[in-house]
């Protein structure tokens, strides 16, 4: 299921607030990512504070971005 993303707030613990075009909230967890390529420049709190919406998915400032599909499926909904 493709749904855009809205929204994106960082969040402590490497987390990310998701808002979807259906308006619901998921928590997307970047934590397994950041051992691998791009992703371990995410671990300087400042890049991955960076994250904004690009078009209908998310980016950071080093050009880092993911498939909002992925950011779906992969998050869960908030507690």
């Amino acid at each position: 299921m493709y749904l855009a993303v809205k929204d994106v707030k960082p969040l402590d613990d490497y987390l990310l607030l998701l808002r979807f075009e259906n308006e619901e909230e998921k928590l997307f967890d970047v934590k397994p990512y950041l051992d691998f390529g791009k992703f371990q420049e995410l671990k300087d709190q400042k890049l991955f504070n960076s994250v904004k919406v690009c078009f209908d998915s998310i980016e950071w400032d080093n050009r880092l971005d993911l498939d909002p599909e992925l950011l779906y499926q992969k998050s869960h909904k908030k507690a």
